[in-house]
C-alpha cells in the first residue's frame, strides 16, 4: 500500500457534519415559501434533535432564518451575500435570461433554466408565459432527480453511459415517490427518443395534464450541465406544436452553449 493510498483511506475529520449541513441547506432551499421542520427531518434521514440543532446553528450564523408564525425555515441573509458574490463567477443566469424571455414571448408557455448538481437538477430561473392557464410543477430552488422532468431527462441523455448506469440505480424510496413511469426501463426509452430529436418530452409523468419539454446546454468540455425547459397544459403540446417547441428550445440552448464557451464558464 502506498503512502497516497493510506492518506486517502483516512476519514476527513468533520466530513459527516459538512455533508449533513449541505443536505440541510439543500432541503431548506427547495421551497421558496419555506420548509417545515417535519419535512426536513423526513427527507434528511436524520433525527429530529439533530436536525433542529443544525438548523439553529445555521440560523445563528445568518445562513438560515426561522419564521415563528408559519414554523418554516428559509435561507438567511448570508446565503444572499454568498450567492451574489458567486454569481460573478457563474454568469449562466445573465446569459440564459434573454433566451427564457424569447421562449415565453414566442410560445406563451413558462420557461425555465435548470442546472445539474450531482444526481439532481435544480431550477434556477423561471419566466412566466402569457397563456392564462399555467403549470406550477417547477419553481426556483426545486430539486428533482435526473431522469425526472424534462430538464433532467435532457441532461441525462447526453451523459456517458457508465454514469447513466449509476444514476439509474433506484432504491425503494425512489420507486415509491416517482412510480413505474420513472423506472430505469421507462427512462431509457425516453433517453433513446431524446437522442433522435435532440429534445426531451415529459408527457404529464409528474403531474397529470402538465407537460414539459427540455433541451440540454453544454459546457466547454461538451458535458451537459444545464437545461432549458418549457411547461404547460397537455392541449398546448400537440404533436405538430411539440416539434416547433423542440426546435425553439434547441436553438436557444445552442445559443447559450456558444456563449458559455466564449465566456469560459
Amino acid at each position: 500500500m502506498t503512502g497516497i493510498t493510506r492518506h486517502q483511506s483516512v476519514p476527513v475529520q468533520g466530513a459527516q457534519v459538512v455533508t449533513r449541513i449541505a443536505r440541510i441547506l439543500q432541503l431548506v432551499g427547495r421551497n421558496p415559501a419555506g420548509t417545515p421542520l417535519a419535512e426536513i427531518v423526513r427527507d434528511s434521514g436524520l433525527t429530529r434533535p439533530t436536525v433542529h440543532r443544525l438548523l439553529s446553528s445555521l440560523a445563528a450564523a445568518g445562513l438560515l432564518d426561522h419564521d415563528p408564525v408559519r414554523h418554516t425555515w428559509h435561507y438567511g441573509p448570508e446565503i444572499f451575500v454568498m450567492g451574489t458574490v458567486a454569481a460573478h463567477r457563474y454568469p449562466i443566469e445573465e446569459l440564459a435570461r434573454p433566451s427564457l424571455l424569447r421562449l415565453t414571448e414566442e410560445t406563451g408557455e413558462s420557461a425555465f433554466l435548470s442546472i445539474r448538481r450531482g444526481a439532481e437538477t435544480v431550477c434556477l430561473l423561471r419566466e412566466e408565459g402569457s397563456f392564462p392557464i399555467r403549470s406550477f410543477v417547477l419553481h426556483e430552488g426545486l430539486r428533482l432527480p435526473l431522469g425526472v422532468a424534462s430538464a433532467g431527462l435532457a441532461i441525462l441523455a447526453y451523459l456517458p453511459e457508465p454514469e447513466i448506469e449509476q444514476l439509474l440505480v433506484q432504491d425503494a424510496a425512489f420507486v415509491e415517490r416517482w412510480g413505474e413511469n420513472h423506472s430505469p426501463q421507462a427512462i431509457r426509452a425516453n433517453l433513446e427518443q431524446i437522442r433522435i430529436t435532440g429534445y426531451s418530452v415529459n408527457p404529464g409523468l409528474i403531474l397529470e395534464g402538465s407537460w414539459g419539454m427540455g433541451a440540454a446546454i453544454f459546457d466547454r468540455s461538451g458535458q451537459p450541465g444545464w437545461a432549458l425547459s418549457l411547461t404547460g397544459i397537455e392541449r398546448r403540446f400537440t404533436p405538430d406544436r411539440r416539434e416547433m417547441l423542440g426546435q425553439l428550445l434547441l436553438e436557444e440552448a445552442s445559443r447559450i452553449t456558444q456563449s458559455l464557451q466564449r465566456a469560459r464558464v
